[in-house]
């Protein structure tokens, strides 16, 4: 009976539809439009109290209205109240929201710029490998090393093997203090096995690429510092494998800390040098921390780390940009700077002022555009007058790739010389410099004049203040980093003229106070301060042309009787020849002075008699100011030209009597020397003569503090090596060539 029921009841519902579908239609019909009536009335509503009418005050708080109650908000927003603003808002329809959206700063990132400038306390964490335990015991005196200041707690050591990764390299460790920032150490050995370090290395890796981790997560360490072990009789180079693992920490570290290495990678072979080497590394790096906990931090440059603009003389192949195509553009309208130089001006002389019933003012103000255009090229302008700049060389000392040609010629390492100059002013505008309307130019001194201590610390302190700024760059050596805090030498030769500044001879005197040696180069346009110039280490000048005429048109000299002062500082330099070491520096310009002109060089080193015979390509800055000095890369030699000309230079002056001979050579430096043999090409202790073209600094400064006379021949240092003789290239095979990109360069000799 119930199953027949349920059969039944489809029919029973067809049969209602069919007889009440029009009332059912339209009961729906009103039951829709009831609910759509509703759902507008309250959206209506809503709008209502969110939106106040125009021109009516509201609170600076505007609440928001959700479905259950009212919150208040913090958002602001602006009503004009009077009339105009009212009708103009009508008029221009919905405001615009203008502005940028504020992030919120993270609690690392609130807690590090409150550090900036105050003292803190470092916790050192001390990071180490090891299989057999020789890296544990390094890490153990390590520890014992460090614990020694008040700001420096005690570090804490943690083997790689016995620790979770996301700890430490995820995000610095929580810090028990506000004022208590974490530095990480790192002992890394590499071995020829798969070990715990592939992991740690995979880790760094992922966590560096996992794009829901911050670009620098550790970012808020205080820094970091890498030392590796490795063995040189397995693997001689780091392209071998020397040092691998370790070389990889330190790359991935830097780009999880954003920068923050604090010293250079620390190297050393486990078979000889590594106690000397860790211990250099030690020393380096416990100076950074104590700069650190007095709030100075890493120091200037270290996020960037190189940003150091290099010296012009050889732009840096590593930092020069790719040469690019791009449309011409229309040129600007030109409008004589204040750097301009008074000579270039057309029409009558300017009239004579006399200096002498004002106050002396500063060759370069901070406030003039040739300090500025200075220190856009990465000077530090010392006072008034002088300045410093890193040379490209020292950065490539600094990582090995190689020194200038004054350590494959006199043993000066790169690294350890500082670039600068006690004058800013010059007497000439030479067509190759690369300074064009930067430097003032004069043919007097008419300035205030600085003190020699002012300027001495001034230079030092610039100088180191530079080289820390080399820090963070990937390859510098940690032994070579810290010999570089430790100047020298010191090239006067950066820009300008320096014996221009009238008391060198006491600058001359701190600098040697300080065992630092002095390398003057000088234009041969100032005889009366060349004559009156005491020892320097090697003196230096600057013959760029055979006769008057070529020398007016590639020195551009500001002095009427240039010809006249240029001969009387080759007899000066005949007279200082017993007395110090002298150094013709060519400079060979195609198109200017090569062409038939060995002959006349051949004349003006027989006249002066220097020790040593430099000749250079010149080096194109490519610049605009120099093509409007007629320069372009058309007019840089070969180093095969410059072979050529030296050969020929060579001739004619055994043609003149004269024994010169080619001492060494730096190829890429373009650049080779010749020297007298009577007085450098000596006998050695096993009968055979070699050149000795090097210095020995240590009896150079013995021989000054003595107070006694002496000559070039009381400090000729060890042979010449033999990688620097001629036909040998003169670069040093311990160093590694690379080039533009970085990439080794294979000796297919």
């Amino acid at each position: 009976m119930a199953s027949s029921s349920l059969l039944s009841l489809p029919e029973e519902l067809l049969f209602l539809w069919h007889t009440h579908r029009l009332e059912i239609l339209l009961s729906a019909g009103v039951l829709i439009a009831c609910a759509r009536l509703a759902i507008h009335w309250r959206q209506t509503r809503r709008k209502a109290v969110l939106t106040p009418p125009l021109g009516s005050p509201v609170d600076e708080k505007v609440p928001i209205v959700t479905k259950n109650d009212l919150v208040e908000a913090e958002h602001f927003v602006p009503i004009p109240t009077a009339p105009g603003a009212v009708k103009s808002a009508e008029k221009s329809g919905p405001k615009r929201v203008t502005g940028v959206k504020k992030t919120r700063r993270t609690a690392k990132q609130d807690s590090i710029d409150s550090k900036d400038g105050d003292e803190v306390t470092i916790q050192p964490l001390i990071f180490y490998f090891s299989l057999g335990g020789s890296t544990k015991a390094y890490a153990e005196q390590l520890r014992g090393v460090l614990s020694n200041n008040q700001r420096i707690l005690e570090p804490v050591l943690h083997d790689l093997t016995e620790i979770d990764y996301d700890d430490f390299f995820v995000s610095p460790p929580k810090s028990t203090s506000a004022n208590t920032v974490y530095f990480y150490y790192f002992l890394i050995p590499s071995y020829d096995i798969s070990t715990e370090l592939d992991n740690l290395l995979d880790h760094l890796k992922e966590t560096h690429h996992d794009f829901r981790i911050d670009t620098a997560p550790l970012s808020g360490l205080a820094g970091y510092a890498v030392f590796g072990f490795g063995d040189r009789q397995e693997w001689p180079s780091e392209e071998a494998g020397f040092g691998k693992d370790a070389v990889a920490v330190d790359k991935w570290m830097a780009r999880l800390t954003g920068g923050k290495r604090a010293f250079p990678l620390g190297m050393g072979d486990v078979r000889s040098d590594v106690e000397e080497r860790l211990q250099e590394w030690k020393t380096g790096v416990s100076g950074i921390l104590e700069e650190v906990s007095q709030g100075k931090g890493l120091g200037e440059g270290a996020p960037g780390a190189g940003e150091a603009i290099e010296s012009g003389d050889e732009d840096d192949e590593d930092d020069v940009p790719a040469i690019t195509q791009s449309k011409p553009t229309r040129p600007k309208r030109t409008t004589r700077s204040q750097t301009s130089d008074l000579e270039d001006l057309k029409g009558p002389a300017p009239i004579p002022v006399d200096f002498t019933t004002a106050a002396p003012k500063a060759m370069v103000p901070t406030t003039s555009p040739t300090y500025t255009s200075l220190t856009k090229q990465g000077y530090s302008i010392i006072g008034t007058h002088s300045g410093v700049k890193t040379c490209r060389w020292t950065k490539s000392a600094l990582r090995g790739r190689g020194s200038c040609y004054k350590y494959s010629f006199y043993g000066i390492a790169s690294h350890r010389c500082m670039e600068a100059t006690p004058s800013l002013s010059c007497s000439n505008k030479c067509v190759f410099c690369w300074r064009h309307g930067t430097n003032p130019v004069s043919t007097t001194w008419r300035w205030k004049v600085d003190d020699p201590n002012d300027i001495f610390d001034g230079m030092k302190g610039a100088h180191l203040r530079k080289i820390k700024t080399l820090r963070g760059v990937p390859g510098v050596r940690a032994e070579r980093f810290e010999e570089a805090m430790r100047i020298r030498h010191c090239a006067l030769s950066l820009v300008g003229e320096p014996i221009f500044y009238p008391r060198i001879n006491e600058l001359l005197s701190l600098l040697h106070g300080e065992r630092i040696s002095t390398f003057l180069v000088c234009n041969a346009q100032h005889p009366d301060h060349l004559a009156a110039l005491n020892h320097v280490t090697q003196l230096y000048v600057s013959i760029d042309a055979s006769n008057a005429e070529s020398l007016k048109r590639i020195d551009r000299p500001l002095h009427r009787d240039y010809w006249q002062r240029f001969l009387r500082c080759m007899d000066i330099l005949r007279e200082k020849r017993c007395t110090q070491r002298t150094v013709f520096r060519l400079t060979l310009v195609k198109g200017f002075n090569i062409d038939e002109e060995a002959e006349g060089y051949a004349a003006l080193v027989e006249r002066a008699r220097p020790s040593f015979v430099e000749v250079k390509g010149v080096t194109y800055c490519g610049t605009s100011t120099s093509q409007g000095a007629g320069l372009s890369m058309q007019n840089v030699p070969f180093y095969e030209e410059v072979s050529s000309f030296v050969l020929a230079l060579e001739s004619a002056l055994k043609r003149k009597g004269l024994d010169y001979g080619i001492g060494a050579e730096h190829a890429h430096s373009c650049c080779i020397l010749l020297a007298d043999r009577e007085r450098y090409f000596l006998e050695d202790g096993d009968g055979v003569k070699r050149w000795h073209t090097l210095i020995d600094y240590q009896a150079f400064f013995e021989c000054l503090e003595s107070g006694k006379e002496f000559g070039p021949e009381d400090y000729v240092g060890a042979a010449t090596p033999e990688w620097a003789g001629w036909g040998r290239g003169g670069f040093d095979p311990r160093d590694e060539r690379v080039d533009r990109k970085g990439r080794r360069i294979e000796d297919k000799s």
